[in-house]
């Protein structure tokens, strides 16, 4: 055989062993719900109709105690793509970090950083360059452009926290959302032409291993009903009805996408997560028994829903109450993916892979938050917070075994919290376990001194002293 005749062999070869390799890496995609609470699904609470959602968890595993990296949507989106705690990128919130009155803020916050830094490599740049197909559809918020982050196509991803250009149905007056608006009919959903465009990019590489970011702008604000939906929810006043649409027609994109996977027979092998990126707003949806939400550092303002299915890997209608976090999502992706950490990359997660294959030991790990700056009210003294002026005021929070513990640094006050008994936050016993609480102090202040978590101390000049502490 000559070298001529061999060329056409050896490209079948190569194909070949391609294919096998790619066979052995899974699918990823990745859906964010923005602004979901851990109770406006179906399989924690029978307000939403969520069939899909259900789905997917009777499908796979849900965790029972997951959480957000942080309580509002550019933090925690910016610490899942960076596998890495707000102080090591900066992220603390949406905008400027001196929210509120002036007159009602002790302390300087720490300045804000608004977006990732190029050299912060994502998880989604270290898929693409361990051969992964990219696609982006949806809500972005931490730079202009997602392809200069890892993607290879972008539907709809900018710097807006908001369905920007139009609200959520076409046509879209600007943004990246406007050039869609001759493809589909006027009164078209954003969350069916996500779903539409991200079937189609499937369809094209699934003899590839191909990552998705499906993130939803849904449910957040400014709510806007779904006309076709709200019959079924005809005479309830337990909930925000126009809400519950919104919560509905994302669920039935996913069922498309759910769907789509099942037809192209590449289910067993396609890892679908399913989560959000903080707790839901109590004035619209209570989490109760959580205590307040978005915003807040107490349970409602940071529990998520997380749901995995990978029919290969992964028991169906399994549950885990091992506490996990968004940034384990990164080093979980790279395992899976069979990928090498990024160089010099620095993570601060850990793999759930032990969790999802039922093997091998998770490490006992604490879980920490750090937000030193200041985030004003939504409804006062309905937001279930500290104080009628802001959801959170600047602090710090970990979460060990049962016990979670709250610093403020306004003045230094401990609140130490039982979940097991008190999953409300609201019975302080910080006087009652005074060592648990030194305890878990001491770990918080080595944690932040380890990750350099800058800490604000300089004094307001327009803080306006309240009675009780002059």
């Amino acid at each position: 055989m000559t070298k001529k005749d061999m060329y056409p062999f050896i490209l079948i070869l190569i194909a070949a062993c391609c294919g096998s390799v790619f066979a052995s890496r899974p699918n990823i995609i990745y859906i964010n719900a923005d602004d979901l609470g851990i109770m406006d699904v179906g399989y924690t609470s029978t307000r939403y109709h969520t069939p899909n959602i259900i789905r997917l968890a009777l499908d796979g595993i849900h965790f029972t105690e997951a959480y957000a990296p942080a309580a509002n949507c550019a933090p925690s989106r910016a610490c899942v793509f960076s596998g890495q705690y707000s102080p090591r990128h900066g992220v603390y919130t949406v905008g400027n970090s001196d929210r509120g009155k002036s007159k009602d803020r002790k302390l300087i916050p720490i300045e804000n950083t608004e977006c990732l830094k190029p050299e912060n490599v994502t998880i989604s740049q270290a898929l693409q360059e361990g051969g992964y197909k990219t696609i982006h559809l949806g809500k972005w918020h931490l730079s202009e452009d997602p392809t200069q982050f890892g993607f290879d196509v972008n539907i709809g991803g900018d710097t807006s926290g908001i369905p920007s250009g139009g609200g959520y149905f076409s046509p879209f007056t600007s943004g990246p959302m406007q050039p869609f608006s001759d493809g589909y009919p006027t009164g078209t959903h954003r969350a069916d032409i996500f779903a539409d465009q991200a079937i189609k990019f499937m369809r094209i590489h699934q003899g590839s291993p191909f990552f998705i970011h499906l993130s939803y702008y849904s449910v957040h604000t400014k709510l806007e009903p779904v006309p076709e939906l709200m019959k079924r929810y005809h005479g309830r006043k337990d909930i925000n009805v126009d809400y519950a649409t919104m919560i509905e027609k994302m669920d039935q994109s996913i069922g498309k996408i759910l769907d789509a996977v099942d037809q192209l027979g590449i289910k067993d092998n396609t890892m679908v997560v399913f989560t959000s990126d903080n707790g839901g707003i109590k004035k619209i949806s209570t989490q109760s028994p959580y205590r307040s939400g978005k915003g807040s550092y107490f349970d409602g303002g940071i529990r998520v829903p997380l749901v995995v299915r990978w029919p290969a890997v992964i028991t169906e209608q399994s549950a885990c109450a091992i506490p996990a976090i968004g940034i384990d999502l990164y080093p979980t992706f790279l395992e899976a993916a069979e990928l090498e950490l990024p160089e010099g990359k620095v993570l601060d997660g850990e793999s759930l892979m032990p969790i999802l294959r039922d093997e091998g030991e998770f490490p006992d790990r604490p879980l920490f938050w750090h937000f030193p700056i200041y985030l004003q009210k939504y409804a006062g003294a309905k937001d279930g917070a500290h104080d009628v002026l802001f959801r959170t005021r600047p602090g710090s929070a970990i979460r060990m075994g049962h016990w979670k513990l709250h610093e403020y640094f306004e003045d230094g006050r401990l609140e130490l919290y039982d979940l097991s008994g008190d999953p409300s936050e609201w019975n302080n016993l910080a006087a009652i376990h005074s060592r648990k609480t030194a305890e878990m102090h001491q770990v918080l202040k080595e944690w932040r001194e380890e990750i350099r978590a800058p800490v604000p101390t300089e004094l307001n000049p327009d803080y306006n002293l309240p009675d009780s502490e002059k």
